[in-house]
Order: C-alpha cells, then structure tokens, then sequence
C-alpha cells in the first residue's frame, strides 16, 4: 500500500506571504487538526462578515470610511475561504474513471441513430 505523502495548503501564509504545505499522510496530525480548526475559524469569520455587511450596505448613514474598512475585511475572508476550496479541493479523491458516465451518453445515438 503506498503512503505516499501529500502537500496540504495550509490556511496561513509564512512570513514573506507565500502559501505554506504541509507534508502529511493521509491520517493527519497535529498541524492538520490546527489547520482544520483555523479553517473552520476563517470561514465562520466570514460568514458572521455577510451578515455585518448586509446590514451596513442596507444603512444608508454608512460612510465611506466604514465601506471601506467593510471592503478590506470581505477581501480578506473572501481570500481565507478561497484557500481553505482549495486546500480541500486539492485533498479530494481523484474520481474513479471506470464509474464514470460517457460523456456522450446514450441517448447521442438514441433517437438519432435509429
């Protein structure tokens, strides 16, 4: 059985603010559960965020300042929860090619055919 280690995105960035992997197996470790934690943290941040910025796009006393300040804190969560789609997407098991459909089906030669 091959165990070959995979790079996992981590949800944070080094310190010259390039993406950081993790080595792992598939079993994980204690830097995979602190990533997982720290995703669930960005993307409930986030969503928390929406709602904030509903209410604030619907108040029509919002100064520029605070639509500001709104805008770089969505790019921020956006930017988190496209890492964490990402790492995640990345991690998914590739798709078993022989329970695939054929993409041209068989009702391409159906109707047309008889």
């Amino acid at each position: 059985m091959d165990m070959e280690p995979a790079a996992r995105l981590l949800p944070w960035t080094g310190p010259d603010g390039k993406p950081c992997y993790l080595l792992t197996d598939k079993s994980g470790g204690y830097v995979s559960r602190v990533a997982d934690q720290i995703e669930s943290v960005q993307l409930g941040m986030g969503t928390a965020l929406l709602g904030h910025a509903e209410a604030l796009l619907d108040d029509p006393r919002a100064d520029t300042f605070q639509l500001r300040f709104l805008s770089a804190r969505l790019t921020e969560a956006l930017r988190d929860a496209v890492r964490v789609a990402e790492s995640r997407g990345a991690r998914l098991p590739e798709p078993d090619t022989a329970r695939r459909p054929d993409p041209d089906g068989p009702s391409r030669h159906g109707a047309a055919g008889r």
